[in-house]
C-alpha cells in the first residue's frame, strides 16, 4: 500500500481509486466489481503501482516511426484545490510547462513515446494518428500512466490553440506517410483551461440547469463539454460542463483571462478549482 485500483474498461475518465489501506482497496473492489459503480467497465480490474509526482501529458502526431510531439501540458485530475478529493476526467489544464525542465520533457519523448511508436511498427501494426501519453514525473524520471489513441480532453483545449500550422495538412500528412516532411509551427503564447463542473461531480449530479453568462464570454475560448439546448436555452447535461480557455503572453496572463471569463458564467451548483496552473507560477 498504497495501490491503485482501476476499472479495466472505458469509464469516462474516471474508474480510478487510490487506496491507502487494505480496507479502502476492498471497498474499491466491491464498488467497482459488485456494485458496478462504473458499469461494465468494472467487470475486470487492474491493480497498479502507486506513483507520486506531477502529471504531464504529451500528445504527438505519429506516422509509423515518425513522431512529432506537441507542446507538453499538465492536467489537474483531483476534483478540489490542492489536488484533494476524488479523481475526475480533468478539472483544468495549461501549456506550456515553464516549471518543468525541457530535458525532462525530452526524456519522455525520446525514451517512451518514440520507442512506443517503433515497437508498434516492429509488431506489424504501425500507428498513424494522435498518440496521447500521460506521464508521472517521479523521482526516478518520467513513468507512463496511460496511452490513448486520440486527442485528450481537456489537454487538447490548451495545446491546439497554440498550433500555428494547418491541422488538416498535418493529419493528411500523417495518413499519407509524409509527416516527416511537414512544417509544424507552435505559438509561444500560453493557454490555461478551467473546467466548470456540475455540483456533485465526479459523483452523481443534476442535469438541465440553465447556464447564464455565455453571451458575454467574448474573451478566450469556451468549449462545450456537457451542455444541451432546452427550450432555446443552454443547460447543463454532464459532469464537466464547460472548458474555459484563456490565452496570454505567459501563464499568469492566460490564467487571469481564463478565470475572468469563468467568473462571469454561472449555473446552480457550479464548481471549479481555483488553483489551475498555480504550480507554474511558483
Amino acid at each position: 500500500m498504497p495501490i491503485v485500483i482501476k476499472a479495466d474498461g472505458l469509464a469516462a475518465g474516471k474508474g480510478v481509486t487510490v487506496c491507502f489501506t487494505r480496507e479502502e482497496a476492498e471497498q474499491a473492489l466491491k464498488d467497482t466489481m459488485v456494485d458496478k459503480s462504473f458499469g461494465a467497465a468494472g467487470d475486470s480490474i487492474v491493480i497498479e503501482e502507486f506513483m507520486t509526482g506531477q502529471e504531464m501529458s504529451i500528445l504527438a502526431f505519429v506516422d509509423g516511426e515518425t513522431v512529432r510531439a506537441m507542446p507538453a501540458a499538465q492536467d489537474h485530475k483531483p476534483a478540489y484545490d490542492g489536488d484533494k478529493g476524488p479523481n475526475t476526467g480533468g478539472m483544468g489544464t495549461y501549456s506550456p510547462l515553464p516549471h518543468i525542465p525541457q530535458s525532462v520533457i525530452d526524456d519522455a519523448i525520446e525514451n517512451i513515446v518514440k520507442p512506443t511508436a517503433r515497437a508498434l511498427v516492429a509488431e506489424g501494426r504501425p500507428f498513424r494518428g494522435v498518440l496521447f501519453g500521460g506521464f508521472m514525473l517521479t523521482a526516478e524520471g518520467p513513468r507512463t500512466v496511460e496511452f490513448n489513441a486520440r486527442f485528450g480532453d481537456p489537454e487538447t483545449q490548451v495545446v491546439l490553440p497554440r498550433l500555428k500550422s494547418d491541422l488538416l495538412e498535418i493529419i493528411l500528412a500523417s495518413l499519407e506517410g509524409r509527416l516527416g516532411d511537414v512544417e509544424i509551427e507552435w505559438s509561444d503564447e500560453a493557454a490555461v483551461c478551467v473546467v466548470l463542473a456540475s455540483g456533485g461531480y465526479p459523483g452523481s449530479y443534476p442535469k438541465g440547469l440553465p447556464i447564464e453568462g455565455l453571451d458575454a464570454a467574448t474573451e478566450g475560448l469556451v468549449f462545450h463539454a456537457g451542455t444541451a439546448e432546452k427550450d432555446g436555452r443552454i443547460v447543463t447535461a454532464g459532469g464537466r460542463v464547460l472548458g474555459i480557455v484563456g490565452l496570454g503572453a505567459g501563464i499568469a496572463e492566460a490564467r487571469e483571462a481564463a478565470y475572468r471569463t469563468a467568473s462571469g458564467i454561472t449555473f446552480e451548483g457550479k464548481q471549479n478549482r481555483t488553483d489551475i496552473a498555480a504550480k507554474a507560477l511558483v
